[in-house]
């Protein structure tokens, strides 16, 4: 390589002195953290309940919907300790949809935007999430429009119903195709049923989360059993995949 002359690289390093002097100045503090806007304790409370009200959302089909009402205000509670407006207002909304939950069941809308909201506040870092605040004002948006009455007829769209239709079909054809190969695959099984239990509870399908609950059960007696008893579970679940057949072929769409 040739020699670069010793103007060039004169008139290189002027050039560059302005960007490397501004670079060595912030050096110091890239490696800094910042500081905390809460104290640990009150953001570990925080996150507690965060996860226990998500966890109690989860199991709404075994308790009902109202059974996060205490676990919201407890919520609540926290919010008003932190002082952050947009994080009150987020709790405050939560609190609207527990009140709601006291005279009405969810419709789908407001369980998408419930589910969605619970999972984003069960991030780590808690009231520390740099993401938190425009969360906050986003879910709050969300859930408040979720509140109010739909402009169409029903809570569920035709497209919406098709689409679940489609994928309870595949799923329908998967576990079948578990149940034939030697050994059984049990993780195929649990899997689809499991997903099939969610997209159904996210649409308000509560026969086919139900149907798919029994099959799940079933399917976990094949962990570990006696052939007699794997065999009879295997019977069980090819009857609830018919009885799911007949559900899903029932659904108008």
């Amino acid at each position: 390589m040739a020699d670069i002359p010793e103007k060039d690289l004169a008139e290189t390093r002027a050039a560059l002195a302005p960007t490397l002097n501004a670079t060595a100045s912030i050096l110091p503090w890239v490696g800094k953290s910042q500081p905390l806007r809460f104290a640990p304790a009150l953001n570990q409370r925080w996150q507690t309940a965060c996860k226990t009200l998500a966890a109690h959302w989860s199991e709404r089909a075994l308790h009902g919907p109202q059974a996060i009402r205490p676990h919201v205000f407890a919520l609540l509670e926290i919010a008003l300790e932190c002082g952050d407006a947009d994080v009150l207002y987020l709790c405050e909304t939560l609190a609207s949809v527990a009140d709601h939950f006291e005279h009405a069941l969810p419709g789908a809308r407001l369980i998408a935007a419930l589910t969605a909201t619970t999972e984003a506040l069960i991030d780590e870092g808690g009231l520390e999430n740099p993401l938190l605040i425009n969360r906050a004002q986003h879910f709050s948006q969300r859930l408040m429009s979720a509140l109010q009455p739909s402009n169409k007829p029903g809570e569920r769209s035709d497209v919406l119903d098709a689409l679940f239709v489609q994928d309870s079909e595949e799923r329908l054809s998967r576990m079948r195709e578990a149940l034939d190969v030697l050994p059984i695959d049990v993780y195929s099984l649990e899997v689809e049923s499991s997903e099939l239990m969610q997209h159904a509870e996210q649409i308000d399908m509560w026969g086919i989360y139900h149907l798919a609950r029994q099959l799940q059960s079933f399917v976990l007696q094949l962990c570990d059993a006696s052939e007699a008893v794997q065999d009879q579970a295997r019977r069980d679940i090819l009857a609830q995949l018919a009885l799911l057949d007949t559900a899903v072929d029932a659904i108008e769409c």
